[in-house]
């Protein structure tokens, strides 16, 4: 699914890249380009998508500008890495579809879904290896200015990933932020049916494995930094970046739980909106790895 990302990705554009450390938008920033179309696609999308360093490129490769001679090469780029992340976009749409099925008349089958989230996780475990020699190419390919443009937009990527997934967390101090935010407007949530959800999600909270922003931030401030320099392999990058694996393996249970946490607070017409919306990201999951 090719996304137009201009609006969202100046929400935030924080011009950290190669040269200094990022730091959040402030909130008046957000709150203005949450009523942005293309933001609020964006966003919409880092919600039932998986994130990591391959798929941040992907998604970012389009947007840096590159010349008439350069395409013929980035157009191979792009076609591999389709190729090397398609494992993990069968598996999103398969979890997907299994959270979809979860909310009809027969109801969730944990251990459908524990192993729909576990394959999501083996799946994300090898795309860095698999990916390795065609970000080398990748940075052969780009000027330094570009690399920078792109290093800069991963880290926004990454950014609006983490609010509008591990948010939820954060929802007392940012509850403009994440699923139950954006599910109370597209679900047409009733006051009493929020502050339900809010109490059921923060009880599930206490049992979930957190996500360590910082380290995620920290690892992606070394591959930005690394990508960013004359020199560069990938490869150097293989165990010291688990991102694409932790990144993949925490959204998918925490979209999961999301999902199981809301359903039975919803009613049968909510849950079928819901089921629909999941069943539409499945389709972009899959054209995503095919297109």
């Amino acid at each position: 699914m090719k996304m137009t990302m201009k609006g969202a990705l100046l929400l935030v554009a924080m011009g950290a890249g190669c040269h200094a450390t990022a730091s959040a938008p402030p909130p008046a920033t957000a709150a203005t380009a949450a009523n942005d179309d293309e933001s609020a696609a964006l966003m919409e999308h880092h919600r039932y998508h998986l994130g990591g360093v391959a798929r941040f490129i992907a998604m970012s490769i389009d947007t840096i500008g590159v010349s008439p001679e350069q395409r013929s090469a980035i157009e191979k780029i792009q076609a591999d890495l389709r190729v090397e992340t398609q494992p993990v976009h069968e598996a999103q749409r398969d979890l997907l579809v299994t959270l979809a099925d979860g909310l009809g008349d027969t109801g969730f089958d944990a251990a459908k879904i524990d192993a729909a989230v576990s394959r999501v996780s083996l799946a994300a475990t090898g795309v860095h290896d698999a990916a390795a020699k065609t970000f080398n190419e990748l940075h052969g390919v780009l000027t330094p200015a570009q690399r920078t443009a792109l290093v800069d937009k991963v880290e926004a990527h990454w950014t609006v990933w983490r609010d509008e997934n591990d948010g939820d967390a954060a929802s007392l101090v940012r509850p403009e932020r994440g699923h139950l935010a954006a599910l109370t407007h597209e679900l047409g949530l009733t006051p009493d049916q929020v502050e339900k959800i809010r109490s059921r999600l923060a009880d599930s909270r206490k049992t979930a494995p957190p996500l360590d922003r910082q380290e995620v931030t920290a690892q992606l401030h070394a591959f930005g930094a690394a990508f960013c320099a004359d020199a560069f392999d990938a490869r150097t990058f293989a165990a010291k970046l688990p991102t694409d694996t932790r990144l993949a393996g925490w959204g998918a249970g925490h979209l999961a739980r999301v999902v199981e946490t809301m359903s039975p607070v919803l009613t049968p017409a909510q849950r079928a909106t819901l089921a629909q919306t999941l069943r539409g990201h499945a389709g972009h999951a899959v054209s995503e790895g095919n297109s």
